[in-house]
C-alpha cells in the first residue's frame, strides 16, 4: 500500500496533538467526576434528613450536565487513543 510521504511525515505532529487532547480529556474527566454528587440514599450528612422532591431535582440538572460531559469526553478520549496508536503503527510500519 502506497502512502504519500507528506502524510507519513505529519504523523509525529498528529500524535502530539492527539496526546494533548488525551491529556485535556483526562483532566476534564477527573474534574467532572469529582464535582458529581455521590448521593446513594439521598440522606443529608449533617442533619440526617431525607431530601425533599425539590431539593432532589435542584441539583439534578447540574449532575445531568456533568454526566453528559463525562460521557462525551470519555468517548473523545477513547477515539483519540485509538487514533494515536493507529498512527503509531502506520508510522512505524513504513
Amino acid at each position: 500500500m502506497y502512502t504519500a510521504p507528506w502524510i507519513v511525515q505529519s504523523f509525529p505532529i498528529i500524535r502530539i496533538v492527539l496526546f494533548c487532547l488525551i491529556v485535556v480529556c483526562a483532566v476534564v474527566l477527573i474534574a467532572a467526576t469529582l464535582f458529581q454528587n455521590e448521593d446513594s440514599n439521598n440522606t443529608d450528612v449533617i442533619t440526617g434528613q431525607q431530601e425533599s422532591y425539590y431539593s432532589k431535582n435542584k441539583g439534578g440538572s447540574r449532575d445531568a450536565k456533568l454526566k453528559l460531559i463525562t460521557v462525551i469526553f470519555s468517548c473523545i478520549a477513547v477515539v483519540c487513543v485509538i487514533l494515536y496508536f493507529v498512527t503509531l503503527l502506520v508510522y512505524h510500519g513504513n
